[in-house]
Parts: C-alpha cells; sequence; structure tokens
C-alpha cells in the first residue's frame, strides 16, 4: 500500500527573507491608489493631494526582546520608535500609530501603564497620535504589535528600486552599537543565571546600552532633507545589519555596489566590546540588528551638501548590477557581501 505523504518544509530551509518573498509573490494589487504594497519599508497609498505611509512591527517576548533585562518604559518606546524609523525611511513624517498588546497573567495594570509610559513618552518626543488599538490576553507571555501612519507628498517619497549607477551610498550615525548592547545583557545574563547572587556589571557601557535598549528614529536626517532641497534617490532604514539592508536596494533596484571597510562608521564603544568578545567590530556592523540608521543613496552632486552634516557618512557608490554588492577591506580585498538578515 502506497502511503502519500505530505512533505513539508522548515521555515529555516528559506530564511526570514525567503519566506516572505515566497508567501507575497503571488499578490496582486486590485486598487490604482496602492502605488505600494509589499516590498519596501512601508506601503504608500495616494489620497489626492497627500499619500499615506503604512507600516507594522510585531514585538514578542522571548524573540525580540527579554524581560529580565528589558525595562517595560523602554520597552514600550522601542517599540513605537521601530516603527517611526520605516516611515522616515520613505522619506515620510509619521502622524499617528495604532497599538495593540497581548499580555498573560503574569503581568498586572502597573506592568501595563510602564509599558504604556514609553509608548506615550516616544509620541510625546516625535509628536505621534496615539489613535487606538486592541488589547488580548496571551498564554504565553507579552506581545505588542504597533502600526505606524506617515504622510508626504507623492514626489517626496524614496522607495528602494530607484538608486542608479554612481549615486554616493550614506549611512547616518553608527553601526553595530545596539548588537554590541545586546551582546553584553546576554553575557550578564547568563553568568546572573549561573549564579544568582552575581551583580551584572553595566557601568561605563550607557551607550550600546541605550542603542539597543531605547534607539531614536533619524527624523533629523529627514527634517536635513527637507532643508537643503535634497531628496535620495533610495533609502532603506537599518534593522537587519548594512548587509542585508545594502543587498535589498542593490536587488530592487537591479544594480550592484561597493562599499569600503574604512569608510563605515563604528563607535568607539562598540569597537572596544566587539574586542572584549573577541569579535571583529566589522561584524557588528555588517551583520548585527537593531541600528534604526538610515541607508540612502544620492546623486553624486548632492554630495557636497551631504559632507558637513556630522550624522551623514558617505560608505561607497552604486555600480552594475555584474559587479554585485561588494566590500572592499582595509588591505584592498574584495568580499561580496551575503544578506544574512537579522535571526531574532
Amino acid at each position: 500500500m502506497s502511503e502519500n505523504k505530505k512533505k513539508y518544509r522548515e521555515i529555516s530551509e528559506i530564511g526570514e527573507f525567503g519566506l516572505i518573498n515566497h508567501i507575497t509573490k503571488d499578490i496582486n494589487l486590485k486598487h490604482s491608489n496602492t502605488l505600494k504594497g509589499v516590498g519596501d519599508d512601508a506601503a504608500v497609498i495616494d489620497y489626492g493631494e497627500i499619500c499615506a505611509v503604512v507600516t507594522t512591527d510585531l514585538l514578542i517576548e522571548g524573540i525580540h526582546f527579554n524581560l529580565i533585562y528589558t525595562p517595560l518604559k523602554h520597552l514600550g518606546y522601542k517599540a513605537v520608535v521601530v516603527n517611526l524609523s520605516d516611515v522616515y525611511a520613505m522619506n515620510a513624517i509619521p502622524k499617528q500609530i495604532i497599538v495593540s498588546i497581548a499580555i498573560s497573567k503574569k503581568f498586572a495594570i502597573e506592568h501595563v501603564e510602564e509599558i504604556y509610559e514609553g509608548i506615550k513618552l516616544a509620541c510625546e518626543n516625535y509628536n505621534i497620535d496615539l489613535i487606538g488599538g486592541d488589547t488580548s490576553s496571551s498564554l504565553t507571555g507579552l506581545a505588542i504589535s504597533i502600526t505606524a501612519i506617515g504622510e508626504a507628498q507623492k514626489e517626496d517619497i524614496v522607495y528602494r528600486n530607484t538608486a542608479k549607477k554612481n549615486d554616493i551610498l550614506c549611512v547616518t550615525g553608527n553601526l553595530g552599537s545596539a548588537y554590541m548592547g545586546l551582546q553584553l545583557l546576554e553575557r550578564e545574563k547568563e553568568l546572573f543565571n549561573n549564579d544568582p547572587n552575581f551583580k551584572p556589571s553595566l557601568e561605563g557601557y550607557d551607550y550600546i546600552l541605550q542603542r539597543q535598549l531605547k534607539p531614536e528614529a533619524r527624523k533629523e536626517i529627514i527634517e536635513f532633507f527637507k532643508d537643503l532641497g535634497i531628496k535620495p534617490t533610495s533609502m532603506i532604514d537599518i534593522s537587519d545589519g548594512l548587509s542585508s539592508e545594502i543587498k535589498h536596494i542593490c536587488e530592487k533596484s537591479d544594480v550592484g555596489c561597493k562599499i569600503f571597510q574604512d569608510k563605515i562608521p563604528i563607535d568607539e564603544n562598540a569597537s572596544n566590546m566587539a574586542n572584549e568578545f573577541n569579535m571583529e567590530p566589522l561584524t557588528a556592523a555588517l551583520n548585527g540588528g537593531e541600528d534604526y540608521e538610515l541607508l540612502f543613496t544620492i546623486n553624486v552632486n548632492d554630495l557636497e551638501k551631504v559632507q558637513n552634516n556630522p550624522l551623514i557618512h558617505p560608505i561607497g557608490h552604486i555600480a552594475d548590477k555584474d559587479h554585485g554588492a561588494v566590500l572592499i577591506t582595509s588591505s584592498g580585498k574584495s568580499i561580496h557581501l551575503q544578506a544574512q538578515g537579522w535571526i531574532h
């Protein structure tokens, strides 16, 4: 008797990006005012004089955060910021958020209040309205889902798929600090688990801890673009590591690129922490997640306009597709970038 058993595939076989591509490949947009659906930092809906920019993110306990070392107020703040970063990556201004939360019986009213203190603080700092949401019980812990809504003129919106050959690749801020902050927290957690009398040593690590626990979105860069009349030719936020985000821009724009190791900004605090872990700081910058900086391309004619901004760092340029996405090391060696993605 023959058996016709269906073979199921592990999601790990194709990874996060492969799964997204697999489940969205057959989506057909039915409405002409849906300018952008799946495939960018946010969806874009045309409402005439203005376009709505919509994005959502889900944070789950044990996957995206660990409450052993994550203050609830910081968690609420971060949950908002990660969504705002996606809106800014479209060169748009966030205006509203919708918050949904699932909580288990281990949380008291006061715990929920702490989360919302962080959410409300982020709304205050970024001039955002909290306009609704949903609450539910959970059997396994805490989950927070936030949808952010922004707006922009149609001609101002920037996508991932519009980079051109010879454009200059730039990043804001510095990279790898959030990842090194996470490594520090995980190390101290393991030491505490092995010895309940152990007292975590976190003094002197304020910067990388803040980058992990309470990041900020680059609102000021979008304002800078507007003030100087600069429109990036493409843009994406750096949430999954520089390598992955560069690959997204290259694949969507059908181009290649060259970036240079010596140009990638890495904070001294992150470098020192990486050295403690016997890790190459460049690895944290390329593959570490949750920086929430902006990666963008500009026309070479706009390079002079951004060079005096200390937050903006040119790191390379766009090339022909045949070149691939390449890192030029300090020694001059060419290495093809791999889009590993941020594995939570």
